[in-house]
């Protein structure tokens, strides 16, 4: 349950203008500036902060000192010391640099995005494993910045020999802290990274088949995830409401299974650190067999959120356009109406054919059962046809394979039933030794 709001802050989007020529404005132009300002407000609510107002600063040219113009500067110093402001976040990536200088002209601890989502990140992962990544994201963004957490040594240690000397200074011991913890933190990933694997080559054994899903921060994951699964994993209207990753049983129409992966939401200009640090997590999706791309589509900002996953995607070598692999869910549509509903069908039709998209409510089912089918039409290509012949009197047998097959056809001749089924790779070897079951020639 979520606490009281801990702190005062306010937030500040300062979001460069667009101008003739500039190579970023079509990039830039896909996002709303206020959608944009909203999303920074909802993940310092994220980490309980009261934001007490959000502003956004419009910057034609970015100052290496202090990111805003001076103006802007003292004007927002101002504002920030009427209001007693303890916190200021800046929607942008600062460097180290203009962090303190904008700590020093407002006398208030100032974050930036990547600051603001690796602390969301730190409360919220649960797991050993979460935990680990989320911590080696953190220090490799401290280590730029020595933050204050550092700071139980003295100012200077003594150095080697019975003359002492210079020694070493409180900067250099921190980072030495800091380069050993990292160093640490990688050998116990690695072990994650090869845990991860064992799993993997044990569903292979089976072998079970992936679907993962992918999808922006809130575009309702979890939400499908529990649809899809019957599970209970935590699903509410924040960003980032679940970070670590989650994998159930997924029960396909004709009778097969799979494994369903919930993976971290992404998010405009993602950490790169975290997309690192995830990498062993984000392994189920690299190697997926169906990638399912949860998109937001009542969010105004619904394009921009796809291009910025699809960035992620790319860093993870899955191409979303040219995969196989990839289905579009475009979830939320019971915040239609019928005739807008209408609209979308037919936009979703327009588009490329490469990507399939299903129109579906991850909240009332709608459209599920439809994607369901879809999911299991693309793992179809693994099964395998079988002709086989069961005693008509092997009520046992024939229930178990309309349970665990897909029967195309059945026929009654002397007393037998001729079937043909097609059945998940995990059940081909059953069926060939149970029952002498024949592959259907091509």
């Amino acid at each position: 349950m979520r606490g009281e709001p801990t702190g005062r802050a306010i937030v500040i989007g300062p979001y460069l203008r667009t101008r003739g020529g500039d190579a970023e404005a079509p990039r830039r132009s896909l996002r709303n500036t206020d959608a944009r300002l909203d999303e920074a407000a909802g993940l310092a609510r994220a980490i309980e902060l009261h934001v007490i107002q959000a502003i956004v600063a419009p910057v034609s040219q970015i100052r290496p000192a202090t990111y805003l113009g001076k103006g802007k500067v003292e004007e927002l110093k101002g504002l920030i010391a009427a209001d007693g402001v303890g916190l200021v976040v800046m929607d942008c990536a600062l460097s180290p640099i203009q962090q303190r200088n904008l700590e020093k002209a407002w006398s208030t601890k100032v974050l930036d995005r990547t600051g603001l989502i690796l602390e969301i990140f730190g409360r919220r992962a649960k797991t050993k494993e979460g935990a680990l990544q989320v911590e080696l994201a953190h220090l490799n963004y401290q280590r730029s910045r020595l933050v204050r957490s550092w700071t139980h040594l003295e100012r200077q240690r003594g150095g080697f020999g019975f003359m002492g000397g210079p020694g070493e200074t409180q900067i250099e011991a921190d980072r030495r802290l800091i380069g050993d913890r990292i160093t640490r933190l990688e050998n116990d990933l690695k072990k994650v990274q090869a845990t991860r694997r064992l799993h993997r080559a044990g569903r292979q054994r089976v072998p079970y088949r992936v679907v993962a899903l992918v999808g922006y921060t809130n575009a309702g994951k979890s939400t499908l995830f529990n649809r899809l699964t019957r599970a209970d994993v935590q699903a509410a209207d924040m960003l980032f409401a679940t970070l670590d990753p989650t994998l159930r049983s997924l029960a396909l129409p004709h009778g097969g299974k799979a494994m369903l992966s919930d993976t971290v939401g992404f998010i405009s200009n993602l950490p790169t650190q975290l997309v690192a640090a995830f990498r062993a997590t984000l392994e189920e999706v690299m190697e997926a067999d169906v990638v399912l791309h949860v998109r937001d589509i009542s969010h105004e900002d619904t394009e921009a959120q796809q291009h910025d996953v699809e960035a992620v995607l790319h860093q993870l070598g899955v191409d979303p356009e040219g995969s196989a692999r990839i289905i579009e869910v475009w979830n939320k549509i019971d915040r239609f109406d019928a005739d807008q509903r209408k609209d979308l069908e037919n936009v979703a039709a327009r588009r490329s054919t490469d990507v399939p998209r299903f129109l579906v409510s991850a909240e009332t089912g709608e459209g599920v059962e439809t994607l369901l089918a879809a999911i299991d039409d693309r793992l179809a290509a693994t099964r395998t046809t079988l002709d086989l012949s069961v005693d008509a009197s092997d009520g046992a047998a024939i229930s178990w394979l309309h349970r665990n097959s897909e029967v195309l056809s059945k026929e009654l001749r002397d007393g037998r039933y001729d079937m043909t089924v097609r059945v998940d790779e995990t059940k081909r070897d059953i069926l060939v030794n149970r029952y002498g079951a024949a592959p259907r020639p091509l």
